[in-house]
């Protein structure tokens, strides 16, 4: 396709924007590390909760989406609906705690948690690990899918759009630090959101998908419409939903869905005014990210069932597309070039602002490790507060170039990429849940547990094919997932009973800073008032709040849920079930709010 003179000028009127908040952000973003990285810790709920959202909405989740409707249906989507639970914990459970650690980073964590060399040698080599390594494997994921669809839409090479899609991304997260972060994905939302319903539209309009009626009538006879995989065959629902519901969300840790909290959406929990603002902006983020977003994506794919049946038929009409990208994910850039001339402009800039928006947190976020974590902590302890934020932008570069390189070379299609995130963090994930409510959890735990689940998942991944252990219930990726989980969980129990508990100096001074409460600190703090130390003293009296905190996760799942599948059941004309649902929905959220305010927070 070729952008016509309008197309160009709202592209152009696109990036001036975008990098006019990065400037005016820049004003405060060089003050202090804190500014660069938290934008002062005073963002409020509803800007933290629209970034934490933009973040997610990024160039590669629609192709993600296509590929797994396109090969298992709708229903292959509770791979990642099931990191919902992860959510609601994470709203109200970790956010409140979180905030309370006033930590910079959640690396920091670890050295307030536990001690000595061991809780330094954690947050050095996962600053490392996870802020180059693991982040730069996401904006590479990222990047290949802009590479797919400017190849499709726009015949580019393949440098050619990893060099320009990173210029302007790179200059506004260097110059604005999170808060022009944050304030362009504001801007970036509303324009990525409309271009996804555009689509979607389009989509159905083509003659051979014939309208949203028609689509569904010529899919009805198939599997791929459904919410719910078919329960009369195992081998369908246990991997699809199964697995996912009953032990994914917890075992694994995938970034923005870490059991516990973490990564860049523990970022924006630190970065909000205070603990009401930090449950409110991922509240916020969970409604918009699993309910409302993902249906312009499902409609697209499942027309481009319709048109494209298989990948004969897309290498038929395109083939110039190179044989390493010729996947199922490649149908959504395929569906694009379906626009008519003048809306093509504001599409593609609606797909450079989901590229941007996840970049720009992905580069602010792992420079924060780096800087914050690895040069701060062990290169040069003395840095000012002008050369963390030099270093900071600095880092932002290098790791654009990484990501750009790991694009180019080794990655192929976004199933791949999240396959690998899912194995080499497996059964890692109950620890990040379980650390701060149970003393007994030391640092020696949490390194094990890294070691041993990123050589399992490597081995997985590079050595065994999924064809040789699937069998007639589960398929070779869930073995995979299951064999990782259980070697990882086994490995560090063991460490944890046979090394010793964190020093009570540690343990109480953690307790104090974040009063989590609960039978699992109970020994800590009977220890404690038997010296006279009071740590447990402002939850005296005071009933955990554990309780209640379960029943709202519960709750906030059913709102959910309840509010995606109302949307699809009305899609589907499916009036009664989608009113129903609806109803279910408004209900939840009603006791939702009641009972929000019977938390304590600050």
């Amino acid at each position: 396709m070729v952008l016509g003179s309008i197309d160009w000028i709202i592209v152009g009127i696109f990036f001036v924007i975008v990098l006019s908040i990065g400037w005016i952000a820049s004003r405060t973003a060089g003050k202090s590390s804190s500014e660069f990285f938290l934008g002062g810790r005073g963002m409020p709920w509803w800007l933290l909760g629209i970034s934490m959202v933009a973040c997610t909405f990024s160039a590669d989740t629609p192709n993600l989406v296509t590929g797994m409707v396109r090969e298992n249906g709708v229903a292959k989507n509770w791979a990642w609906w099931a990191f919902l639970i992860t959510g609601m914990v994470t709203v109200f459970v970790y956010a409140k705690l979180w905030r309370r650690s006033g930590v910079m980073t959640d690396l920091e964590y670890y050295e307030k948690r536990y001690s000595g060399k061991a809780a330094s040698f954690l947050r050095g080599f996962r600053s490392l690990y996870l802020g180059i390594f693991f982040n730069c494997l996401i904006m590479g994921t990222v990047t290949l899918a802009a590479i797919k669809i400017g190849g499709v839409m726009l015949g580019l090479e393949p440098w050619v759009i990893v060099v320009g899609a990173s210029i302007v991304v790179v200059i506004y997260s260097a110059l604005g630090g999170i808060k022009g972060v944050i304030w362009a994905d504001f801007f970036q939302y509303g324009i990525a959101m409309f271009g996804a319903i555009y689509a979607a539209v389009v989509a159905l309009r083509q003659p051979e998908v014939g309208g949203l009626g028609n689509l569904l009538s010529e899919l009805s006879t198939t599997d791929k419409l459904s919410f719910i995989p078919d329960f009369s065959e195992p081998s369908v629902y246990i991997p699809l939903l199964i697995i996912p519901v009953a032990v994914q969300w917890w075992a694994v840790w995938y970034p923005g869905a870490e059991p516990g909290g973490g990564g860049y959406i523990a970022q924006r929990m630190l970065a909000a005014k205070n603990e009401k603002n930090a449950i409110g902006a991922t509240l916020l983020f969970n409604f918009m990210h699993y309910a409302i977003r993902p249906w312009p994506w499902i409609i697209v794919a499942l027309a481009s069932i319709l048109i494209y049946p298989d990948l004969a038929s897309i290498k038929a009409e395109f083939p110039n597309i190179a044989d390493e990208y010729l996947k199922d994910d490649i149908a959504y850039p395929v569906m694009l070039s379906k626009l008519s001339p003048g809306w093509l402009g504001l599409v593609v800039a609606s797909i450079i602002a989901a590229y941007m928006s996840t970049i720009g947190t992905h580069l602010n976020w792992g420079s924060s490790y780096v800087v914050n974590d690895f040069y701060k902590r062990f290169v040069k302890p003395d840095a000012s507060e002008k050369q963390m934020v030099a270093m900071g932008r600095i880092t932002t570069v290098v790791l654009m170039i990484f990501a750009g390189i790991l694009s180019l070379t080794l990655l192929d299609n976004a199933t791949q990429a999240f396959n690998i995130l899912l194995l080499s963090g497996a059964g890692s994930g109950a620890i990040y849940i379980l650390r701060w409510f149970w003393w007994r959890i030391n640092a020696w735990t949490e390194i094990v547990a890294m070691i041993v689940a990123t050589f399992v998942g490597i081995i997985l991944v590079l050595v065994v094919e999924d064809a040789s252990l699937a069998n007639s219930v589960l398929d070779g990726f869930t073995m995979k997932l299951l064999i990782a989980i259980t070697c990882t969980t086994i490995a560090w129990i063991t460490t944890m009973f046979l090394t010793g508990p964190e020093t009570q100096e540690t343990l109480r001074a953690f307790y104090r800073l974040t009063r989590p409460g609960g039978p699992g600190w109970a020994k800590v703090i009977r220890e404690a008032e038997a010296d006279g130390d009071m740590i447990n003293e402002e939850n005296e009296g005071k009933p955990w709040e554990m309780p209640i905190q379960i029943l709202l996760v519960f709750i906030g799942c059913i709102v959910i849920y309840s509010s995606l599948f109302s949307i699809g059941s009305f899609l589907y004309g499916k009036i009664l079930t989608g009113v129903i649902l609806l109803i279910c929905a408004i209900i939840g959220t009603v006791f939702l709010f009641k009972s929000f305010g019977k938390l304590r927070a600050n």
